[in-house]
């Protein structure tokens, strides 16, 4: 059963490092340091968009219009880190 966590964990930090550079994408798109023509900067988007955006747009329906700030991210990291904590926890309790 600890080998399932453990995998679960390491997958569950993978899309926490996805999510902080779909953050990080957005804003160098953002500020016209890297430019969406570009092949590699389009790639790297639509993966990290791809794999995000099923988690987030629930997350946008619930939470009010900000104007042009989005909050989805930093909710959605929290849920993961809470969700990592948990499998933490639910990890020791079987040792």
């Amino acid at each position: 059963m600890l080998p399932i966590l453990n995998f679960v964990s390491a997958l569950l930090t993978f899309y926490i490092f996805v999510i902080f550079a779909r953050v990080i994408l957005s804003w160098l798109v953002a500020f016209d340091v890297a430019n969406r023509r570009n092949a590699l900067v389009a790639g790297l988007e639509d993966i990290a968009e791809r794999l995000t955006e099923p988690a987030m747009r629930p997350i946008r329906r619930i939470l009010p219009n900000m104007g042009g700030l989005d909050l989805s991210p930093l909710i959605l990291l929290l849920l993961v880190y809470m969700a990592q904590e948990y499998l933490a926890i639910f990890a020791r309790s079987l040792i």
